[in-house]
This record gives C-alpha cells, sequence and structure tokens, in this order.
C-alpha cells in the first residue's frame, strides 16, 4: 500500500471446531472402586514413562517399525488396545515438546536480533514505531551487551538440540515439578504435593474405535451411565465382570452435550475417555471427546447479508458495536467486561461468561456473522522490544487471544453464527480518527475501543474504514453524485441526492387559486388608515 503501510489480508471465514470435548464428575465411587482405579492408573503411567524414554531416545531416528517394535514391548504388560493408546500418547506429547522447543528457538533469535539491532545504535538514539531505538545510557548498553552473549548461548545450546532431536518433557508437567522445591510458596505439604505428582502421572486414557460396542472397548459407557474398564494382563485379579473386566458402582451423566454423546453411542462411533483424579479436591472425573464431521465452507458474502457484529479486544471487556449490510453501526456500543486475575478456573468461566452474553447479544440482533481480529502478538511479547515499557508488555502479555478466539470460534459453532478473521493492522488508529468524535455526542461517549469495533466490522464487510471519501475539489458539490463511497448508488437509505419523482412535492392538492380568491373574505377594514395613505385627516367636528 501507497505511505509505507502494509498490505492487508483479505478477510476470511474461521472454519469451525473439528472435535468436541465433555466432562463430568464420577460419582459414588466404592473404596474398591478408588483402589482400581489407582492400582490401573499406577501401573499404566509407569509403562508411559518407560515408553516416552524410548521415544526421546529415538529423537529424529523415529519411524513406523520402532513405533510397532515398543507397542509390541507393551502389550504383554497391558493389552493392544491399552498399548496403542500409550504409544500414541506418548508420540503426541513427544511431537508438543518438538512444536514447543522450536517456539523456544524462535524466540530466542528474535531476542538476539533485537539486542543486535539496538545494541548497533548510538546511545540516547529516537526509534520509530516500527524498530526501537538506542539505550538511554551506557550502563543499560552494557547490561544489554553481557544479556545478548547470555542469550547467544542459550541460542547455540537450543539450536543443537534441535537439530540433534532432543526435547524436554516431563510427565506430570514442569510446573508441578519444580513446585517440588517450593512448597512453603505454593501452601502445600510434601504428602498433598505428592498426591498431585502421583494423580498427574497416572495414565487412564483410551482411544476409541468405530464400530465396536459403544465406541470403545477399552473404556466402556454404557447409554445409561454404566462405567467398566478393560483391566491390564497384570490385575486381572480385580475384575468384577467377564472377559476380564472392572465395572464402577457410580453410574455418570453428561449434562453439557448429553444428547450429542448418547448419538454417538448408539451407533457405536469412536469416542475417547479419559479418567483423571483432582487430588486437590478428591474428585474423579471422566471426559468424552470425538470428532466431529467438518462443517461446510460457507461464502464470506452469504454470512454477511443480515450485518455483523465487530468486536475488539481488550485486555479487560470486549467491546462490540452491530453494523448494517453498508457498514453503518446501529443502536449503542455494547461492552463484556471480564476479569482475568486469579485462578484458571476463574479466568475461564469470565470468558465463557463474556461470550455466552455476546452470542445471546448476537442472536438478539438476527446477525450470523461475528467479526474479530486475527491477532498474533508472538513477536509483540518479546523482552527486548520493549523491555523499558512493562505496563505495555504486561497488557499484551494478559490478553487472551489464543483462548478467546478457540472458545469463541466453539460456542459460535454450536449457537449457529460464524466468525470472520480480518487483520488487525490500524483498526484502533483508523477506527479513532474517523469514527470516534462523530459518533460522541451528549449522552454518549464513545471509546478508542468501540471505534475500533467498527473498524473491524467494515473491514469483514470488505468497506474502507474511513467514513466518507471528499470528492475532487472541483467536484464538490451535489450535482456530481453522492459524496461517499459507503454504500453503491443503488442501495436504499445510501447518503446523496435523493431522486425527483414526478408531481406535487406534498400530499395535499394545490388549491385553486381563482375560486380561493373570489370566495376569500377580505381582512382589510375599510377606512383605516392604511387605506388612506397620503389623504390629510380632516377636521374634527364640533358642535
Amino acid at each position: 500500500m501507497d505511505g509505507g503501510l502494509r498490505e492487508l489480508a483479505a478477510p476470511f471465514v474461521v472454519p469451525g471446531p473439528s472435535g468436541v470435548a465433555i466432562r463430568t464428575r464420577l460419582k459414588q465411587l466404592t473404596a474398591a472402586d478408588e483402589e482400581v482405579l489407582r492400582r490401573v492408573g499406577a501401573h499404566l503411567g509407569a509403562l508411559a514413562c518407560r515408553d516416552l524414554k524410548a521415544r526421546c531416545h529415538d529423537g529424529l531416528g523415529h519411524d513406523a517399525q520402532a513405533w510397532a517394535v515398543r507397542k509390541r514391548e507393551l502389550t504383554p504388560l497391558s493389552s493392544a488396545r491399552w498399548a496403542g493408546s500409550i504409544t500414541k500418547a506418548t508420540h503426541e506429547q513427544w511431537a508438543l515438546a518438538r512444536r514447543g522447543a522450536l517456539a523456544h528457538l524462535q524466540s530466542l533469535q528474535a531476542g538476539v536480533r533485537m539486542l543486535r539491532h539496538r545494541l548497533a545504535l548510538p546511545l540516547g538514539q529516537k526509534g520509530g514505531k516500527r524498530a526501537p531505538g538506542g539505550y538511554r545510557s551506557r550502563r543499560e548498553w552494557h547490561a544489554k551487551a553481557r544479556r545478548l552473549q547470555v542469550l547467544e548461548d542459550r541460542l547455540a545450546r537450543e539450536r543443537a538440540a534441535w537439530e540433534a532431536g532432543r526435547v524436554h518433557v516431563v510427565r506430570g508437567g514442569k510446573r508441578l515439578a519444580r513446585m517440588r522445591h517450593q512448597l512453603p510458596v505454593a501452601r502445600l505439604t510434601e504428602p498433598q504435593w505428592r498426591a498431585r505428582w502421583e494423580a498427574a502421572r497416572w495414565f487412564l486414557r483410551a482411544d476409541g474405535e468405530s464400530g465396536k460396542r459403544h465406541g470403545n472397548e477399552t473404556i466402556r459407557i454404557s447409554p445409561d451411565g454404566e462405567v467398566s474398564l478393560k483391566l491390564p494382563a497384570p490385575l486381572k485379579q480385580w475384575a468384577n465382570a467377564p472377559h476380564g473386566r472392572y465395572v464402577l458402582t457410580g453410574r455418570i451423566r453428561f449434562a453439557h452435550r448429553g444428547p450429542e454423546w448418547a448419538d454417538q453411542v448408539a451407533v457405536n462411533r469412536a469416542i475417547a475417555y479419559r479418567i483423571h483424579h483432582d487430588a486437590a479436591r478428591g474428585r474423579w472425573y471422566v471426559t468424552a471427546s470425538w470428532q466431529k464431521p467438518a462443517s461446510p465452507a460457507v461464502p464470506l458474502a452469504a454470512v454477511l447479508v443480515g450485518g455483523v457484529i465487530g468486536v475488539d479486544m481488550n485486555a479487560d471487556h470486549l467491546a462490540a458495536w452491530r453494523l448494517d449490510v453498508h457498514g453503518n453501526p446501529t443502536g449503542n456500543p455494547r461492552r463484556f467486561c471480564y476479569d482475568l486475575s486469579g485462578t484458571t478456573q476463574h479466568r475461564d468461566a469470565q470468558l465463557r461468561h463474556a461470550l455466552t452474553r455476546l452470542l445471546n447479544w448476537a442472536r438478539a440482533c438476527n446477525v450470523r456473522a461475528i467479526a474479530v481480529e486475527d491477532l498474533d502478538f508472538t513477536t509483540e511479547k518479546t523482552r527486548e522490544k520493549h523491555g523499558g515499557r512493562r505496563r505495555f508488555r504486561r497488557l499484551v502479555s494478559g490478553l487472551p487471544t489464543g483462548r478467546l478466539r478457540a472458545r469463541l470460534v466453539s460456542m459460535a459453532d454450536a449457537t449457529g453464527l460464524t466468525i470472520v478473521a480480518v487483520d488487525p493492522a490500524y483498526t484502533s488508529k483508523w477506527g479513532a480518527q474517523h469514527w470516534q468524535k462523530p459518533l460522541t455526542s451528549k449522552n454518549r461517549k464513545t471509546t478508542r475501543h468501540d471505534a475500533a469495533s467498527i473498524a473491524i466490522g467494515r473491514r469483514a464487510q470488505g468497506h474502507p474504514l474511513r467514513r466518507r471519501t471528499a470528492p475532487p475539489r472541483a467536484h464538490r458539490s451535489d450535482g456530481h453524485g453522492p459524496r461517499t463511497v459507503q454504500a453503491g448508488g443503488d442501495a436504499p437509505g445510501r447518503e446523496g441526492p435523493r431522486p425527483r419523482l414526478p408531481g406535487p412535492r406534498t400530499r395535499s392538492v394545490p388549491p385553486d387559486a381563482e375560486r380561493t380568491r373570489a370566495t376569500r373574505t377580505p381582512t382589510t377594514v375599510r377606512g383605516v388608515r392604511s387605506e388612506r395613505e397620503g389623504v390629510p385627516d380632516p377636521l374634527p367636528l364640533t358642535d
């Protein structure tokens, strides 16, 4: 684009989720049930740890033959289906650690590149919008030079590990492992931490199989809520049902998406189950997940027929405004607030509550599309670029871009709405420039975020972000057509001169002038001064 602006990406319809995951609590478990679950989880968890070690040892030399060898070694100690689930979970965990290593490597490269750029500039040199300037003092320059050496050493070490195929992964989580050395800070005792650590390393997870009974032969849940699992070979003596199975005493019921799960079970489609123990609360949960058929691709023009709702995401709220088909904001802006402080469950609940209110409002407005920004702050979170701007770094890091978008896409798909992603470039700047002041009145204060939501919605519709485009100086008159590019010439309700309609300009019939003049009662009084202008008054009569 002209003026040094980067090229904008075209808006696109975000595809819906490819799977569903629901969770419920396992209640009414006896002491024998919990003991069996603990033994099975600990036994399979030990096998999973052994298999993960073998997978990490193979590194980049792993292939399908090595996978088959690992599965054959685990089958006698568990079963063929348990072994398949363990090896698949191990491969996914290794791949996730590999992607994390790549992201860390790219972050180190960006930090080293930024440090080299700023160290090469003179002290005190001001930066621009695209790149920061030099450091403020010699002391800061020296500290950053030392940090550059540290990052270069770390980058060389991570690059060597990446090329060799080594990954750093911990079953149970690195965060929980480090918590062992900070128990007073975490307000945990050693037995409490040990219970959480062991529960996190258990393995009670089975992949589904289409065509099998109820979609899963390893962990089977019947339509009436009966839960049974296939016991590994060393634990056959704990079976209380035929064919080496154990049936739990309690029954389950999925409150969320229960009918969908029942439909999957009725036709024996593949459903994966995972049994999880929350050691902090002392509760057992079961999670069911299955794949969904891909939704048919909907054209962008089809979802924008009824208008669009533009949403600007911020650190503490969602600013939304409804736009009609011509890109004009209608009604008043809406704000959906949330609080992202506290625990993970609290933050997730806040996001779900805000998105639920947004979707309910969209359905009440009969709008089929919600426009959001395609945000990615991977390059903006680096400490080396915004080292002194701690508030800005904290603000950017606190935006739940990935989680909010995934949650919004999933919830919108369930309500029949479509998400449209647009390029986030210049939406806040141009929205405030062209829309904030005109939409601010004595009774309504339009914020910068509200104006940005209008810019996001107009970009999704393909309209320019400016309110109107002025014609050339020589053509600044209504005789040369409308002065706006907001809507076409044939669009009803557009800005511009109205067409001249034949006939009278009023609904009443024009009066007959002759008849009116003949029958009109005169309002002039004969003999008054106005009738005899210029004639002197006679002398007053006296007796």
